[in-house]
């Protein structure tokens, strides 16, 4: 193993280094060998010590995971381990047969075996077996091998671990590489169990956090799954990661991340964007992130509330970023920059260029002669933040564009707001004349690279403002520049995102996720009491969402839930105690409770002297049919449903789910007071939640 022990910014995790680096683990086109080279300079350069090939999308690496490498194929691999090796980067191959491997049978392990076999013949010493984004659903020959998910994939990653001589650096990807796929939660998941108890201890498991893109990662969900997974884990990062959407790329700085994370982790791996030259700003704050120390200096003052950290700032170090990326942006020897051309015969050289053009007074100013500047990456930065948040530019942009919008009565009748209105509108205007001198500077930059990956981007984000700023000017009354937009007959730019964009604005919660909340949803919701009317409308979601289950198993040949017979409609609810959810189609979910759940539990010959009882003697229900996007809705008819329990004079509440209806357990989970309780002679496959009141 090559790394460097005087690497910088390596903590210690006992007595094997702190991995930090970067995994190419996106879905899209992979990087070009000699990208990957570039970015070995830039780990070393900065402190970094690890790479880890994962292209989801090397046929060789997932779909096609049996083939060997052909001999050209082999070349570059080795050529690429090679260099990592020389910039004192770790190189890990990772490989991911999750799609379709039968664990209980020797020739896929020998498949296996073969493949990084052949890889560790091209000089790679550590390696890593990903099992994410498959399907949970094992085949009936390793149902029969194995009585469970997670001991297949552990029995066979403990095997071609032992295989290749237990290098010091394998890592193990599992399939809830996150906190929201576990199921009830990270603490009582069945397959963290398992993974944690039954995978070698030399074996390091890979993380994402609280979700697959994490906004924050604290101290204390990393000491949670930690102790459940006997080891600390490799973060996966994706804050940075793109491929989920088009239009998106993140230029912010690695932040949300207290340091003090560092002791408890083996290590932090960014997946970032798909394209390489634009994560120069990911990896740069990462690698600053990483140096942090326990005495690091004094507190940035302008750090928010949510960012006293006092040995990381992501505001300096998203200045250091930037500030190192102006030189490369300006510089025109980087791989694969413009070249200039040598003359020759078929091109001759011209000789007699004439005098340099200079702009005489009140003449437009040369269009090339304006160089990048930090202040327009500053911008870029701004425009491109984050995957929860809009750099600070770009919320005053849209505060101030809702606000204009709101009052442009103001505009052109003579109140009150009239002068405020037409200053503000002219400081909007002038930040959309900021983005566009920063996308002709950008335009003008000498490396190429960095711009054609960038140029999707900033001509989307160019386009985009345009509109808003003529569509201010409209309101203004100042010319016509936006009324071909809004004409019968507009030009293609005034409709945009195509077929993508036209489902998005049909959908009735289209904007309630937005990171700038506006517009306000469209869809609207009644709770209402429910009364003997409602008995057929609940049956029918019930039956409905029954047959949509994720189990697709008959009814007959579940295990029945004390809440059956209610949502059947065989037992009344309690008075008060049942709402129904309508919508502009009719009913379209509902919450049902009974304050004493023992004659219900009696009825299908549950044991009801159970010390649970005593403790959470009410039953809830609560189905909403998955046209409700929206969790708003029942979340507040579970708490008027609560609500009236109490008054009741229960003292608390249990639910029972499938382990199949994870759309149920997700939202019991996540409304933060259900916790899972054990019921004697509970049916394996149900799980039970309660909340006292």
């Amino acid at each position: 193993m090559s790394k460097p022990s005087s690497a910088k910014g390596q903590a210690q995790t006992g007595t094997r280094g702190f991995i930090s680096g970067v995994v190419e683990g996106f879905y899209g086109r992979p990087w070009t060998m000699e990208q990957r080279t570039e970015l070995f300079k830039r780990e070393q350069q900065w402190g970094l010590n690890t790479y880890l090939y994962a292209p989801k999308d090397d046929y060789k690496h997932r779909m096609y995971w049996r083939d060997l490498y052909s001999a050209e194929e082999a070349e570059q691999l080795m050529a690429l381990i090679s260099a990592a090796k020389q910039h004192d980067v770790e190189f890990i191959y990772a490989i991911s047969p999750g799609l379709d491997i039968t664990f209980s049978n020797p020739k896929e392990v020998a498949a296996l075996n073969r493949k990084l076999d052949q890889v560790r013949g091209f000089g790679c010493r550590s390696f890593s077996l990903l099992f994410d984004d498959i399907e949970t659903e094992m085949c009936p020959a390793d149902k029969q091998a194995f009585s469970s998910f997670a001991h297949a994939q552990v029995a066979v990653t403990n095997e071609v671990y032992q295989h290749l001589g237990e290098p010091e650096t394998f890592l193990f990807c599992p399939t809830d590489y996150c906190a929201a796929f576990c199921t009830p939660s990270v603490a009582q998941s069945s397959y963290l169990h398992t993974v944690g108890e039954k995978l070698l201890p030399g074996i390091d498991i890979l993380w994402t956090g609280p979700k697959v893109v994490s906004h924050k990662i604290s101290v204390e969900s990393i000491e949670e799954v930690s102790s459940v997974l006997k080891r600390a884990p490799v973060i996966w990062d994706n804050i940075h990661a793109n491929d989920y959407d088009p239009q998106r790329l993140f230029l912010g700085p690695f932040k949300d991340r207290p340091t003090e994370l560092i002791p408890k982790l083996r290590g932090v791996l960014t997946n970032p964007n798909c394209e390489f030259y634009p994560n120069f700003v990911a990896i740069h704050t990462l690698a600053t992130w990483c140096k942090a120390t326990a005495d690091g200096g004094p507190r940035d003052v302008e750090m928010s509330d949510e960012e006293q950290d006092p040995c990381y700032s992501p505001q300096k170090a998203l200045i250091l970023a930037l500030n190192d990326w102006l030189q490369e942006f300006l510089s025109t020897d980087q791989p694969g920059a413009r070249l200039k051309k040598e003359p020759s015969d078929e091109e001759p050289m011209q000789t007699d260029m004439g005098e340099s053009y200079v702009p005489g007074p009140g003449e437009n100013p040369l269009y090339t002669a304006e160089p990048l500047t930090l202040d327009d990456l500053k911008l870029l930065s701004d425009l491109f933040f984050l995957p929860y948040e809009h750099g600070p530019t770009a919320r005053t942009m849209l505060q101030e564009l809702d606000w204009l919008k709101s009052n442009g009565c103001a505009a052109t009748a003579e109140t009150d707001k009239t002068a405020e209105w037409c200053s503000r509108a002219q400081q909007f205007d002038d930040m959309c004349e900021a983005v566009v001198q920063m996308f002709n500077r950008l335009s003008n930059a000498p490396n190429r690279s960095i711009l054609y990956d960038l140029y999707n981007y900033i001509c989307d984000i160019k386009s985009g403002v345009g509109l808003a700023r003529a569509y201010v000017k409209t309101l203004g009354g100042q010319g016509q520049p936006s009324a071909q937009l809004m004409n019968d007959d507009p030009e293609p730019w005034g409709f945009r995102g195509g077929l993508s964009g036209e489902f998005q604005r049909m959908l009735p919660g289209h904007g309630n996720r937005d990171l700038f909340r506006y517009p306000p949803m469209t869809a609207v919701y009644c709770i209402r009491p429910y009364c003997p009317e409602d008995k057929m409308e609940v049956r029918r979601i019930f039956g409905a969402m029954q047959m949509a289950g994720e189990g697709k198993v008959p009814m007959m040949t579940q295990p029945p839930l004390i809440c059956d017979s209610l949502s059947a409609g065989e037992i009344s609810p309690s008075p008060q105690c049942a709402f129904v959810l309508e919508d502009e189609i009719g009913t379209c979910g509902y919450a049902l409770a009974l304050i004493n759940a023992k004659p219900a539990a009696a009825k299908i010959q549950r044991a009801t002297t159970d010390p649970v009882f005593e403790e959470f003697p009410s039953l809830i229900t609560i189905q909403v049919l998955p046209r409700v996007t929206d969790p708003s809705p029942a979340k507040s008819m579970i708490g008027q449903l609560l609500s009236s329990i109490r008054n009741s004079g229960s003292r608390g509440v249990f639910c029972e789910l499938r382990q199949s209806d994870r759309r149920m357990l997700d939202f019991y989970t996540k409304l933060g007071s259900f916790k899972p309780i054990k019921v004697a002679g509970i049916p394996q496959d149900i799980l039970a939640m309660a909340t006292g009141l």
